[in-house]
């Protein structure tokens, strides 16, 4: 268990590393400037404040998560709400996802990954009855559902699809009935098709990734200049920092494809090296949990937390190399921006805390008796050979 911790640990802190080098080196400009530098800084500010967030979160007592997993539900509906209302929600073509706090903006969807998970666990773990009557699950599921509704009317379809994602998650991990999944998505499929078909833009994205497919030629732009860098990176890159595509060719290359610029400067080795070291944090943090019991809190929202932050990268390299259509999900811990940054070490600090609970071995249990064993033991009496031992502590 501690070999697990300390590797998570150190995994976790090495994608925060190289996704600081990551950030500063997507950033460069053909001019250099000041710009990259406010980036670098505006991203090591936030790493700090995820840090100390995430250290919260270890510190953070399990009961008291648990008390105030309700009005962290209630403090994300509120803000999402503020996000909609015009002078109150940054918009930033043409969506409003952000709320501006002078020079920093929150991205209240980024919380909803955490608060939804926490609620659902805390309302499934509370009585057993919650997991099978529907009249129970209504008060846990209509709160998660309208954090939901309320991404997809910033527009955010793809944020609003991963919440979907997360709640089923942490439903299934939670022992809900497979019939009620199947229910629940045959309730859903005219939902999800109509979302697709709101905007323009989003039927071309759908388009575009079929097209992609048939005729790389007739792909979106981004995704033609995502497959030039990973082309120009080969096996070996062309050197950290010395990669073309970034400087005004790839877009958003310090956010949503910055995988690209890791492929390009770092080539295949790189980037195959950032997959393995989110393998090896999954299975450190698969081995942190799989100790605590199935159907408690701490296991569903540990698992639930895990699982949510690995896909997160999962899906944006599978954006960058067109096996999804194309959306701007950033690369958790290597992308560019404070709300996703910051939700995502809270999410690695709770998981570390909430496998603390975890029972201890039997290797661990021996040893820790053992240790008090001989702790209790009273030291034997002295001999007549040890009379000079009395005679100097005299």
């Amino acid at each position: 268990m501690p070999d697990a911790r300390n590797g998570f640990l150190i995994f976790a802190l090495t994608l925060l590393g190289f996704g600081t080098l990551m950030v500063h080196s997507a950033s460069l400009t053909t001019r250099p400037s000041e710009i990259e530098q406010i980036y670098l800084s505006k991203h090591l500010a936030f790493a700090a404040i995820g840090v100390c967030a995430a250290a919260a979160c270890v510190i953070f007592p399990i009961p008291d998560w648990k008390k105030c997993t309700p009005w962290l539900m209630f403090a994300t509906l509120l803000l999402l709400v503020a996000v909609l209302m015009p002078g109150v929600g940054k918009q930033v073509n043409g969506a409003r996802r952000w709320l501006a706090f002078g020079p920093l903006s929150l991205q209240p969807a980024e919380l909803a990954k955490l608060a939804i998970p926490l609620f659902l666990a805390f309302g499934l773990t509370r009585s057993p009855e919650r997991r099978t009557g529907w009249k129970q699950q209504i008060p846990w599921l209509a709160p998660a559902m309208l954090c939901v509704a309320l991404v997809a009317m910033q527009p955010d379809l793809g944020t609003a699809l991963f919440l979907l994602c997360g709640i089923a998650l942490t439903l299934f991990i939670g022992g809900w009935p497979l019939r009620y999944f199947a229910v629940c998505g045959l309730l859903l499929v005219p939902l999800v098709g109509s979302l697709f078909f709101l905007k323009p833009y989003q039927v071309k994205r759908i388009t575009g990734f079929v097209d992609t497919w048939r005729n790389v030629e007739e792909a979106p732009y981004q995704i033609q200049q995502a497959f030039v860098s990973i082309a120009e990176g080969g096996l070996w890159g062309v050197g950290l920092g010395k990669g073309w595509q970034k400087l005004s060719y790839l877009p958003e290359a310090n956010t949503d494809f910055v995988f690209a610029v890791v492929a390009e400067e770092l080539g295949l080795v790189g980037a195959f090296g950032v997959i393995a070291l989110w393998i090896a944090l999954f299975v450190c943090g698969w081995k942190l949990l799989r100790p605590l019991p199935r159907d408690g809190f701490e296991f569903i929202v540990g698992l639930t937390l895990l699982v949510q932050v690995v896909l997160q990268a999962a899906l944006n390299v599978a954006v960058v190399t067109a096996l999804v259509p194309p959306k701007g999900i950033p690369h958790p811990l290597l992308s560019y921006g404070g709300s996703n940054l910051v939700a995502s070490l809270m999410a690695l600090g709770l998981i570390l805390r909430l496998s603390r609970s975890a029972p201890a071995s039997d290797s661990e249990a021996l040893q820790r008796s053992q240790t008090a064993d001989i702790l209790s033991e009273e030291p034997p009496p002295l001999s007549d050979d040890d009379s000079w031992r009395r005679e100097r502590v005299a």
